[in-house]
């Protein structure tokens, strides 16, 4: 007992200084963090005062006490281009060049020291090393608070911060789609803050453009009352590939109707043109993502290949040009490498004939090219995406993104490089200055430099009643379908329904829910597709992707359930599942493109009338898969369901 005792006191010392190192090393990254910061923020000046001039109004954003020609709203967008461009430092334009991920503090203060009510905060430099040590000022933001006096109080916060730059130079807060996605970090997020809406995939089953339009109308609104005003979309890519991870994020596999749909997103978002209503587009991923050898993501170093075993790489340009007509504000490239279509195999980021005699030459776009996110140097969630140029340094393959025409680096805050790469002579500074113009006019255009700050009352604008009943008119009308054997469907009111799949404390008073299938008339089963678990990178966890066919023991016990009594399978839908035998044994079959389960339970019931139609075609066999040709569309070998394909009562 007395040894027992001793033993146990060792081990209690042992916590004890656990803990207390544990705390000194903690305390003394905040006392780092916190010099860090106190640095940084003597490197700002004043806030900018509001002055006037001759009765003209503007904010002295250089604090030089006089109206500057890029302060005066009056003024052309390029004479104010001009103007501030001869004032700008090498290192204030090598800033302007960089986007990257940011974090905010819960409460919406900068984020300086990491906070632990937020871990993601402790990924992320401070707010004013990104601001004023390296002089970025476009950000993404990856947070999802639930309070929207958050995003409202942190967008003030980081404008102030920018405010006192030398130059006053304003922030461009950018976003991955917060609409209709379930939360995939490096895609899309999830967010309680906005109306809700079907996933791209889902608008392009209603085959309504003016409801995209107007989907994207509403989406504008509620960006811009959160400060964000550069939409890290619309994905333009063709889902021909139906393996590929990021098939609910297209608009499907028809290069005709995604060329529609991708114009009408455009529209919504910017307008007619650029102006301070309007939240640019970042349209991705030209020249279009999608066919991915054997399916895999290209993030990853396994999906890095964009093969045209079907010579088809003119089709996947289609959707682009659409978007080039609707002036998308900006393009971003994808990743992988296009196999066999220029003299060199690089990513399309490092790819000069991609970006400099394609987009710029031949389509004569002159917008802002920025590349996807990571390709120079790693982040904590993967490793630099660098196809074509793994074996090169960080400056190397800077310099080979901006020869190849590129005009921003996504997922990057490597300024000083730039930096050095000109004064080594390895690049011209009006190479910059190119690009420079062109980050400028889009912040001008914006409205960014005559005021950025959000009013508090903006959370009044968010999920008004009218844009909560169009995401659900839109719910609605993707809801596709597939099969109605017998008539089972619409349901009989009051029917005694067994859930599988639907969360547990869903609730629909006009059906009986029973907690045992023996129990009931009918069972409801909601399916989402399958796909391979990866002990990959962090991020390559998120990604669902390659086979689409259940494995066999589970594929049985669903079997074994369907058996049991009619069955109605709804298909969640984020990628075609090979589902023949589930199809065959089920009395009725839905595609669902994220709906709420309610809608989905009123369609059940006939509260309305589907008319979706599928945008993917559904293949039969995970052969028929393997045999696609991955940049081609609907080429599945006898399909399950065609692409087109939809019922109605």
């Amino acid at each position: 007992m007395k040894k027992s005792k001793q033993i146990g006191k060792i081990f209690g010392y042992i916590i004890l200084g656990i803990i207390l190192l544990g705390g000194i090393v903690l305390g003394g990254y905040y006392i780092k963090w916190n010099a860090v910061s106190n640095s940084n923020m003597e490197r700002l000046g004043n806030p900018a005062l509001e002055l006037t001039a001759d009765t003209f109004r503007y904010r002295d954003l250089n604090k030089n006490g006089k109206l500057d020609i890029y302060e005066d709203k009056r003024q052309t967008v390029e004479d104010r281009i001009d103007n501030l461009l001869s004032q700008m430092t090498l290192d204030e334009k090598a800033g302007l060049m960089f986007i990257n991920m940011i974090a905010m503090n819960p409460d919406g203060a900068l984020s300086e020291t990491p906070s632990f009510k937020d871990p993601i905060t402790f990924a992320f430099e401070a707010n004013s090393t990104y601001v004023a040590a390296k002089k970025m000022n476009h950000f993404n933001i990856i947070q999802s608070p639930d309070d929207p006096q958050v995003l409202i109080r942190w967008n003030n916060n980081i404008q102030k911060l920018a405010e006192r730059t030398r130059l006053g130079i304003p922030v461009t807060i950018a976003s991955d789609p917060r609409h209709g996605v379930r939360d995939n970090p490096g895609a899309g997020i999830e967010s309680n803050l906005f109306s809700e809406w079907p996933s791209p995939l889902g608008l392009a089953a209603t085959r309504d453009f003016n409801l995209v339009r107007e989907f994207a109308k509403i989406a504008n609104q509620e960006y811009r009352a959160m400060g964000i005003r550069l939409a890290l979309h619309p994905t333009a890519d063709l889902a021909t590939e139906p393996r590929w991870a990021r098939i609910s994020h297209t608009f499907g596999e028809d290069a005709f109707l995604s060329a529609q749909m991708t114009a009408a997103y455009i529209e919504g978002f910017q307008g007619d043109s650029l102006n301070h209503e309007s939240v640019a587009c970042m349209t991705k991923h030209f020249s279009g993502g999608g066919p991915q050898k054997d399916g895999w993501d290209a993030h990853f170093e396994n999906g890095k290949q964009q093969v045209y075993p079907g010579n088809n790489f003119k089709y996947h340009l289609i959707p682009f040009e659409s978007a080039i007509k609707a002036k998308t504000a900006q393009i971003m490239p994808y990743y992988g490498i296009p196999v066999g279509q220029t003299s060199e195999e690089v990513a399309f980021g490092f790819n000069k004939e991609i970006i400099t005699e394609l987009l710029r030459n031949e389509y004569g776009y002159d917008g802002v090219v920025c590349t996807d996110w990571g390709i120079i140097s790693d982040m904590f969630v993967k490793p630099a995406s660098d196809w074509g140029m793994e074996n090169t340094t960080p400056k190397e393959k800077i310099a080979k993104v901006l020869n190849a025409g590129c005009d921003m680096f996504g997922g990057e805050s490597l300024p000083e490089s730039v930096v050095e790469l000109v004064e080594e002579g390895k690049i011209p500074e009006r190479r910059l200055d190119v690009s420079v113009r062109r980050i400028l006019r889009d912040k001008f255009n914006l409205g960014l430099f005559d005021n950025p700050y959000l009013d508090e009352g903006n959370a009044r604008l968010l999920r008004q009643k009218s844009f909560i009943n169009k995401g659900k008119e839109a719910q609605r009308s993707s809801l596709t379908l597939l099969k109605n054997n017998s008539g089972i469907l619409p349901l009989n009111k009051k029917s005694k329904v067994y859930l599988q799949g639907f969360s547990d404390d869903f609730e629909y008073f006009d059906i009986e829910r029973v907690k045992n299938p023996e129990y009931a008339d009918c069972i409801v089963l909601k399916l989402n597709t399958p796909f391979e678990p990866s002990d990959g990178a962090i991020l390559e966890r998120f990604f669902k992707q390659g086979r689409l066919d259940f494995p066999k023991e589970e594929k049985d016990n669903l079997l074994k359930l369907i058996a049991l009594k009619p069955t109605i399978t709804v298909l969640t839908i984020d990628r075609p599942p090979v589902v023949p035998e589930i199809n065959k044994a089920s009395q009725a079959v839905i595609a669902d493109f994220f709906s709420s389960e309610e809608i989905i339970m009123d369609l059940i019931l006939g509260k309305f009338n589907p008319n979706g139609k599928l945008p993917i075609e559904i293949p039969s066999s995970m052969k028929a898969v393997e045999n696609q040709l991955e940049d081609v569309p609907y080429d599945s070998e006898n399909p399950l369901y065609p692409f087109g394909y939809g019922l109605s009562y």
